[in-house]
């Protein structure tokens, strides 16, 4: 195994980031995948999602980028084996957001991620993370490290304008880097009742082309019945609309790597 590194993102909150790292990975899982699913947010909300609490652990995500150079067994302390969820997770912590001022000095500081994630990359088919909302250290690392930027983007016209940041970063990575990063978008909160959904949705397509995945995640409550319980939607509504959309999605990925 050699894992493909997917990382979430998108630099508006709300529009389900978080959500969708979880639920691909779980119906990565679901595929027969083995997965590694990753909190680099410094708002924690996977883990807390997860019930991963910072305060409570030894190690986190911010102990893995914050590394010494040379330093070994830091995954064996920051890995989380969740039988139930079917993947291993990485929990974030607030400290994550000292590495923008830690870092400062650090030569090739945008490369510390994609460095250390050789050393687990053959444990896994897929390494899903969850990147923070905001252009900094910790998303242009997640960018070059990954071989697939996944981008939810919830079918409303603010959200839809909320992405020309990443856009823009994206951009002036792919000026410096060897090889382009690779991006789909992924539009999500789908109402099929609403006109204006519907033209959103029409023009995220007509834009990106085949950089939008065939998959569109309507609305579905059992997402916010999952969180509030804890639990990935598989757990609590297999056969729910959002639970196989999720399902299609990770079929859709596992082509686009076969391709």
């Amino acid at each position: 195994m050699n894992a493909r590194v997917l990382s979430v993102a998108n630099q508006k909150g709300g529009v389900g980031k978080t959500t969708t790292a979880l639920t691909l990975g779980a119906a990565l899982v679901r595929h027969g995948k083995k997965v590694l699913v990753m909190d680099l947010d410094p708002h924690a909300n996977a883990s807390v999602h997860l019930s991963f609490f910072p305060e409570n652990l030894e190690a986190t995500a911010y102990d893995l980028i914050h590394q010494e150079a040379g330093e070994t067994g830091v995954w064996e302390r920051i890995i989380q084996t969740r039988v139930d969820f079917g993947f291993d997770f990485v929990p974030g912590h607030i400290r994550l957001s000292e590495l923008e001022v830690d870092l400062k000095e650090r030569p090739n500081k945008g490369l510390i991620l994609r460095e250390a994630l050789s050393a687990v990359r053959s444990r896994y088919d897929y390494i899903l993370i969850d990147c923070p909302p905001h252009v900094g250290i910790l998303l242009v690392n997640a960018l070059v490290a990954s071989d697939l930027v996944v981008i939810p983007i919830q079918t409303d016209f603010l959200a839809l304008y909320g992405i020309r940041l990443l856009f823009d970063t994206i951009r002036m990575l792919n000026r410096v880097l060897p090889r382009a990063v690779r991006y789909k978008a992924l539009p999500t909160m789908f109402d099929q009742r609403a006109g204006a959904c519907r033209r959103v949705l029409n023009l995220i397509r007509r834009k990106l082309e085949d950089k939008t995945f065939e998959t569109v995640i309507h609305l579905d409550t059992k997402f916010r019945d999952a969180c509030v319980r804890g639990r990935v939607i598989y757990d609590i509504a297999p056969d729910s609309r959002g639970a196989l959309e999720y399902m299609q999605l990770a079929g859709e990925v596992i082509r686009d790597e076969n391709a």
